[in-house]
């Protein structure tokens, strides 16, 4: 049990994540900006706006629902936190893991746009409420085809569980390349789900002020910011064992070090990605993920489904 806690509380879980979460929130500011060719923030600019937020004053709007208002951000961080447990981050096992964990670490990910909905919603605000809609229509666009695009590898090693699929992919490491298409469709769905550039119409500053989070602020607003970084983490990590589970067999020390690079380098595409995009309507939005990112992640599926037939009989 204390072990538990302390993978939970400690390491691989929140105390991690957070400051993981808050350096690839610095690495994807940085890269962002020098693209753009400013400096950028300091490293421990993230640190410094969390604190902040957590000595600011705690304001609840008077026509909110304060109970569900103040219950919402500890439930997003916790459900991204927990989904961590399941994915092999440098060993070709999860700390926890079971055959069709997969979906239980899909369904957890998805919790935290479902609470952005419901801040905004209880909100009772205008420019949240729009926001929430705006948050739950994209969650209907983008999560069919990460959803394709994630269980695809999996047809091909016959495993509902990620550690079964990346165990699977390190023992046949040639078959990553038919993964391709697929990554780069849970790339573009995962910055959609992180409501990035160009898919940040939820909280567009320029349209509704600050969307979904108009009326939060101190620590509550600190912890949603907080859940977003670690989003960016775990959804890294869970790409990078679908689809780069490379070097897992590799010592604890080594195999950290190269983790830490994976998702690294999957932030990176992310910004570059960010940078050379402008903001789309949510109908062009819905338009893209339906059209062409789902053409896309079924045609990832046809081809697992041939590699499955064909190759490994």
């Amino acid at each position: 049990m204390g072990y538990a806690l302390f993978n939970i509380l400690v390491f691989p879980g929140l105390l991690f994540l957070s400051l993981f979460g808050m350096l690839a929130e610095f690495a994807d500011r940085k890269i962002y900006a020098r693209l753009q060719n400013r400096v950028g923030p300091p490293w421990y600019q993230p640190e410094a706006d969390f604190i902040k937020l957590l000595a600011k004053e705690e304001i609840v709007p008077a026509d909110a629902d304060r109970a569900v208002f103040r219950f919402l951000p500890v439930v997003a961080l916790t459900a991204v936190v927990c989904s961590s447990i399941y994915i092999p981050l440098w060993s070709r096992s999860a700390l926890y893991s079971f055959e069709g964990d997969v979906i239980v670490v899909l369904y957890l990910l998805t919790l935290p746009t479902l609470t952005f909905f419901l801040a905004g919603w209880y909100s009772n605000s205008l420019f949240a409420a729009l926001g929430a809609v705006r948050a739950l229509t994209q969650l209907f666009a983008y999560e069919v085809p990460l959803f394709m695009g994630i269980l695809a590898p999996a047809i091909v090693a016959s495993s509902w569980s990620l550690s079964g699929v990346a165990q699977f992919y390190g023992a046949h490491p040639a078959y990553w390349i038919f993964n391709l298409p697929g990554f780069v469709v849970c790339l573009v769905a995962l910055q959609g789900k992180l409501e990035r550039l160009p898919f940040d119409i939820p909280d567009a500053e320029t349209e509704i002020v600050g969307g979904t989070f108009t009326e939060y602020s101190g620590r509550l607003l600190a912890f949603f910011r907080m859940t977003i970084d670690v989003e960016l983490v775990v959804g890294s990590a869970l790409l990078a064992a679908v689809f780069f589970p490379f070097g897992l067999g590799l010592p604890p020390v080594a195999g950290f070090i190269l983790f830490l690079g994976k998702v690294l380098f999957i932030v990176t595409l992310l910004a570059v990605f960010r940078t050379v995009m402008a903001r789309m309507r949510i109908d062009q939005m819905v338009e893209f993920c339906w059209k062409y990112l789902s053409t896309a992640a079924l045609f990832q599926v046809l081809i697992s489904l041939a590699v499955k037939g064909v190759i490994l009989g």
